[in-house]
């Protein structure tokens, strides 16, 4: 596998209206919209502003839709499988620096050689006929080390049709301090391939202990033509 250097894009937290407005049901809903929102830490329904900014699910997913109505994800830390965060040697938790986002952590690597994270999304409520791609949202703070290996990212699609989409992402050049994407795949999303998706960020092989990774989620989002 040839190795992809990684291409960064600073998180923007979205804007809010101040007026706020409450969901225009004349116009079509979001797919499968309230199925998902049965999650939702709200006591009411959400706006339409606040679907945009994100709602929060349990405070393991972030669920909003774009200006296209189309539905977008985020998976929090805690919903995914990382090997020793339960030992606090490897890994701390952290509270999330997003305002919108109160309540949910997010992971600093303190010292592992053994890198996995994994994660699974059912794509019954992703929107039909879209491409969609997945994106871990991380950044590396100084001293930050163990980055010369690449690492390897993976996306298992469905059913098993398709072959998974694996790659070697170098981390070493990525600027200290800012959050950033690091792109998994991409598939478009039919409503005759609903199924379970694995993603994942590991490294094995190099047994080289690294330190200053900081992992906020990862995103399951429309790909746009940019």
């Amino acid at each position: 596998m040839s190795t992809i250097q990684a291409r960064w894009v600073p998180i923007q937290s979205p804007v809010e209206d101040k007026a706020m407005k409450p969901l225009n049901y004349e116009t079509k809903k979001p797919h499968n919209y309230e199925t998902i929102l049965r999650d939702a830490d709200l006591p009411v329904p959400p706006s339409t502003e606040q679907l945009r900014s994100g709602v929060l699910l349990k405070k393991l997913i972030k669920y909003w839709v774009d200006d296209r109505n189309i539905n977008c994800f985020m998976i929090f830390p805690r919903k995914l499988s990382i090997t020793w965060s339960d030992d606090p040697n490897y890994w701390t938790w952290l509270p999330n620096d997003s305002p919108n986002e109160k309540g949910v952590e997010a992971a600093e690597l303190n010292n592992v050689c053994w890198l996995d994270v994994t994660g699974k999304f059912d794509t019954s409520n992703l929107t039909p006929g879209i491409t969609y791609e997945v994106v871990f949202k991380m950044k590396l703070e100084d001293p930050a080390y163990g980055w010369d290996t690449p690492v390897n990212v993976k996306l298992v699609l469905p059913n098993g049709k398709d072959k998974p989409q694996e790659k070697k992402v170098s981390l070493r050049e990525l600027p200290r301090y800012q959050w950033v994407d690091i792109k998994v795949g991409e598939f478009k999303h039919e409503r005759d391939s609903v199924g379970e998706i694995i993603f994942s960020m590991y490294e094995h092989a190099a047994g080289v202990w690294k330190k200053g990774l900081f992992l906020k989620g990862v995103a399951i989002r429309p790909k746009y033509n940019n």
